[in-house]
């Protein structure tokens, strides 16, 4: 057996244990509308070469997952027929047992199978605590392949409960809304990876459940994220678009912590326009409707966990940013960090890498170079984003100062650091 070190590159890339990749496959065949039966030893054979041409529908899986053809992941196929032996067995199989099956299959009472695959609140509540334990990861890491991964697994697990037999329409719209949540969370890490994509196939398939759901709360979530996806790609137009669709919903209406978050988001795109009126404007509404806004009220464990004045003090770093109001921009930034919660290590990391650009665009190299140093030296600086704020401050720091012993530091350290800068 030859083993399949294509794979196994492939797999250190991403970050993905055999178990995750196996979660990945599976939800990509849920998706699909096909059961999962991938394990472990399914894909320990495929690395050792046990298996060297998976199933017709593992290999779609597998290209989805990996966005790249199958031959890309080392698996090679026996000559070169139209179509494997494999496959043509698999399906002979599949033509006699559904010929088959209404002769060969005893009848189940109704009752009895009901019961046996009755779904509920409690199935549920087992699924959002999965969540929380995702979210609390996200805000921790983000970007990465693998919370992407892990949240359409979990969408694809509140599919399989909705397939698998009897429930209340209450508890069918709560699976939509936990299938449609999860798939916004695997959106939101491939924005914030820059695999921007997948946000979009993540977008377009979550937007479809939540509406099936009729959760309001879960439809702004995935507007927004969507007006978020649009703003990174600088297509402010549209960003303002779904921006707009999020805070026109109901709940926006209702939770004056939602109506702040589109506000404080809208801002944002507000300074890719080079609007300042409407940035100053928006921020206003969103601080105004933060203050008024119940702190007590029950909400979602997503917004919980991320949104309050620090976090509108890091969107308005960024609509000053953009504007180029550099001092505006610094004075957030130090707001922001001195009110960040323990935990949400990413955003501090983008914070603190906003911040060395504000004091960057002062002309302010010694602190700059200061505060970005104090980024490059920790883990956080492979996050995609963070990454390329930093090669970004990099460059910018060489247009403003070629010549200074600060670049020149600022260089060395990069380089001892095996950053790429």
């Amino acid at each position: 057996m030859e083993v399949n070190e294509s794979l196994r590159e492939r797999m250190a890339e991403s970050g993905l244990t055999q178990a995750e990749l196996a979660n990945a496959v599976n939800t990509e065949l849920w998706n699909s509308g096909y059961g999962g039966t991938v394990s472990d030893r399914t894909v320990r054979n495929w690395l050792t070469g046990k298996t060297r041409w998976p199933h017709r529908r593992q290999r779609d899986a597998l290209e989805a997952v990996f966005d790249c053809p199958i031959t890309h992941l080392g698996f090679k196929q026996r000559g070169n027929p139209q179509e494997s032996l494999e496959d043509r067995m698999l399906r002979r199989r599949f033509i006699s047992a559904s010929a088959g099956v209404a002769l060969t299959t005893a009848p189940v009472p109704a009752s009895a199978q009901a019961a046996a695959t009755r779904v509920g609140m409690g199935d549920v509540a087992r699924l959002l605590a999965k969540f929380t334990v995702l979210v609390a990861n996200d805000h921790r890491y983000g970007g990465k392949l693998t919370i992407e991964n892990q949240a359409s697994a979990l969408a694809g697990e509140a599919l399989s409960l909705q397939a698998r037999g009897g429930a209340s329409q209450r508890v069918r719209n709560a699976l939509y809304s936990c299938a449609a949540s999860f798939t916004s969370s695997a959106m939101w890490a491939a924005i914030d990876g820059r695999r921007f994509a997948a946000a979009q196939r993540h977008f377009d398939r979550a937007s479809s459940l939540a509406a099936m759901s009729g959760d309001s709360t879960i439809q702004f979530r995935i507007w927004s994220h969507a007006g978020s996806l649009y703003r990174h790609l600088e297509r402010p137009v549209d960003a303002l678009a779904a921006n707009d669709v999020a805070r026109s919903l109901p709940i926006a209406r209702r939770d004056q912590v939602f109506a702040s978050l589109g506000h404080a988001r809208h801002a944002a795109i507000h300074g890719l326009t080079g609007d300042a009126r409407a940035v100053r404007q928006t921020l206003g509404h969103a601080q105004e409707a933060l203050e008024r806004a119940d702190q007590a009220g029950q909400r979602p464990v997503w917004i919980n966990a991320f949104y309050d004045q620090a976090e509108l003090a890091s969107l308005a770093v960024a609509a000053y940013l953009s504007l180029g109001y550099y001092a505006e921009a610094e004075a957030h930034a130090h707001r922001s960090l001195s009110l960040l919660r323990p935990g949400l290590h990413r955003t501090k990391a983008i914070i603190t890498a906003r911040l060395a650009h504000a004091q960057i665009g002062q002309g302010d190299l010694e602190p700059a170079v200061a505060t970005a140093m104090s980024l490059a030296s920790s883990p956080v600086d492979q996050h995609p984003r963070v990454s390329t704020m930093l090669d970004d401050f990099g460059n910018a720091l060489r247009t403003a100062a070629p010549a200074s012993p600060l670049t020149k530091t600022w260089d060395a350290y990069i380089h001892d650091g095996g950053r790429t800068a």
